[in-house]
């Protein structure tokens, strides 16, 4: 069975080589489906021989067209596929090397789908949080049709009835959360471009989704194994930095659409700490309910919180 790793790209310079050179110690092959990047990530995977490039046309965002493109240049590749869908900040922990499960993929029926967790890093590189979600990270190759969403949409065509496999003694570290700034910038962007393009979607439901990291249950907190990292450490791969920049391509993307749209369109979305080259739009009130919802994000399942929640909703809540 050949291994291929397929993975959408817009200017992830920040942490391409790293993923790369993680990547292609248990890969056949990468594709790359590059968006119009201009940070040099379209250099950088040129440097990897594992690495198959091709373009991302599309103007706009969407996950579901960008997956489509990358699964039908996986499926070029001839034989029985198993294929990985990752992003660049998400690399496997080291323990592949060493999982019976993993190791033993190879046998599983057109179909299978593999599921796994994410181990998040945090800042400083020396703890993680641990959700339980378990996410379809990978799949035997059946040629299903996948058809995916705009946004947040499923990685690969997996049928509902389908067998699973979970390596459990494998964790996907996700790095999106260890450059904070970065990760705030592109949560605001999400924020914005489901206001726009999603209107059903209410702002106190966007606040509770894009804030989970704001109210990270201690217990899901544990210092990062080093058995996840040592190993690609001793290949001379840099597990433990991020790159820092001043401003992030999402933000100038979000004054755009202030520019667009107003910059009131936006007021209920609790984005103002960042410079938006507008003046804040938001009145007492608007400040107090972002106010109640920070001090709520731990506790937003709670009755009393769902109450007050339900009677902002007629307020365009």
């Amino acid at each position: 069975m050949t291994t291929i790793v397929v993975t959408p790209v817009r200017n992830e310079a920040w942490i391409l080589d790293r993923f790369l050179r993680c990547v292609s110690l248990w890969a056949d092959h990468v594709v790359i489906a590059d968006q119009g990047s201009t940070d040099g990530s379209r250099e950088i995977a040129a440097r990897h021989p594992k690495v198959t490039l091709i373009e991302n046309a599309g103007a706009e965002y969407d996950e579901g067209a960008r997956q489509r493109l990358l699964l039908d240049a996986a499926r070029g590749f001839p034989g029985r596929r198993l294929i990985f869908a990752l992003d660049a900040d998400e690399i496997l922990t080291a323990t592949w090397a060493e999982s019976a499960v993993f190791n033993g993929l190879a046998d599983a029926a057109p179909g299978t789908a593999v599921r796994m967790r994410w181990a998040n890093v945090l800042p400083g590189f020396d703890s993680c949080w641990l959700p339980e979600e378990d996410i379809v990270f990978g799949y035997v190759d059946d040629g299903a049709d996948h058809t995916g969403e705009p946004i947040h949409s499923v990685r690969l065509p997996v049928a509902p009835s389908a067998p699973s496999i979970s390596p459990t003694d494998v964790r996907v570290l996700h790095y999106q959360h260890a450059n904070w700034e970065r990760m705030k910038s592109k949560q605001r962007w999400y924020q914005c471009w489901e206001l726009i393009n999603l209107p059903h979607k209410r702002p106190i439901q966007l606040y509770r989704q894009y804030h989970r990291m704001d109210a990270i249950p201690p217990e899901l907190i544990q210092p990062l194994p080093e058995r996840w990292v040592a190993p690609y450490e001793a290949e001379g791969i840099d597990m433990r930095s991020t790159p820092q920049q001043a401003r992030y391509p999402w933000d100038d993307e979000v004054v755009g659409w202030m520019q667009a749209h107003g910059a009131k369109r936006f007021k209920k979305l609790d984005i103002w700490d960042a410079d938006w080259e507008a003046a804040d739009p938001r009145g007492p009130l608007t400040r107090l309910v972002h106010r109640w919802l920070r001090a709520t994000q731990g506790r937003y399942e709670r009755r009393r919180t769902r109450l007050v929640q339900r009677a902002l909703i007629p307020f365009g809540w």
